[in-house]
């Protein structure tokens, strides 16, 4: 593990393998990258270099509430600057349900530094954002409005933040009340309105503007569901979709969470359905 100063922030990361193009992959939820080390692993030894990091409010990293623009923005313009300050753009980007958004918000924001997109578990739907924008969001700003920044430091996940670095506590406990209330408010604004979108965070046209190569992994469950998916897919101009890497279910017949166990199982399909769009990818740009 390897530690940068990123627009203000200290985040945690770590590079898998030692030669090959650069790709980023980040997990769901705000969860650690600690998940992806076994499937960046078996990636990265096709020839390729892994770079994983924890989000700020993620894991090992330095808490921060920039309301200057939606999360999955800020996560991403942190991406873009981490790999700028490592010389590993232009880099593939890829991750799963929270990842993806800030995958494909990367590639939005910054096409410069973007080789291809590896998406798996993308997310969208009116279930999808009433339900996480409460899980994200929501929850915090009841937590601060009942009980100040020690209750948000009380919560399971900030306790898990300041358990991987204990100076968190410091940071959440300077934290202005009301402005962490008002940022969240805004986060959340911002993810409801992704609602109607065909994914969440990105319009027909984001999608259509997007140049550079995308393989997609569909989920199975109401979260992220198959429809998602196909219609990314549709939009994304030069894209791939594979459906049937964990069990293919009808629209009316999805899992009410994702399996966790079923997607472990799958890395080793995951891994080398990525490694053999990454070589072609790379040989499309050798041409």
């Amino acid at each position: 593990m390897a530690e940068a100063l990123v627009r203000g922030v200290h985040i945690n990361y770590e590079i898998v393998g030692t030669r090959g193009p650069f790709i980023a992959l980040t997990p769901g939820s705000r969860r650690s990258y600690a998940e992806l080390v076994d499937l960046s692993k078996a990636i990265a030894a096709s020839g390729y270099r892994v770079l994983l990091h924890d989000r700020r409010n993620c894991g090992a990293s330095d808490v921060a509430f920039d309301g200057a623009a939606s999360e999955h923005e800020v996560w991403a313009d942190d991406l873009y600057e981490l790999g700028r300050q490592l010389g590993a753009l232009p880099m593939y980007v890829g991750g799963s349900s929270a990842g993806a958004r800030l995958a494909i918000l990367y590639a939005m924001r910054h096409p410069d530094g973007l080789r291809g997109l590896m998406l798996w578990r993308v997310t969208g739907g009116q279930e999808a954002v009433d339900k996480l924008s409460e899980n994200y969001y929501g929850q915090y700003i009841k937590l601060a409005r009942a009980g100040g920044m020690q209750a948000v430091a009380e919560s399971e996940h900030f306790a898990e933040c300041i358990a991987a670095r204990p100076a968190n506590r410091a940071r959440l406990m300077a934290a202005n009340v009301d402005e962490f209330i008002k940022v969240m408010e805004f986060w959340r604004q911002r993810f409801l309105e992704s609602a109607t979108l065909p994914i969440v965070g990105a319009s027909e046209a984001d999608l259509n503007a997007i140049k550079a190569p995308a393989c997609l992994i569909a989920g199975n469950d109401v979260i992220h569901t198959p429809a998602t998916a196909r219609k990314a897919a549709r939009l994304i101009p030069n894209s791939e979709l594979h459906d049937d890497v964990v069990a293919k279910r009808a629209d009316d017949n999805l899992l009410k969470d994702w399996d966790r166990k079923e997607w472990r199982d799958a890395e080793p399909r995951l891994a080398a359905l990525f490694a053999d769009f990454l070589k072609r990818a790379e040989s499309a740009r050798a041409a």
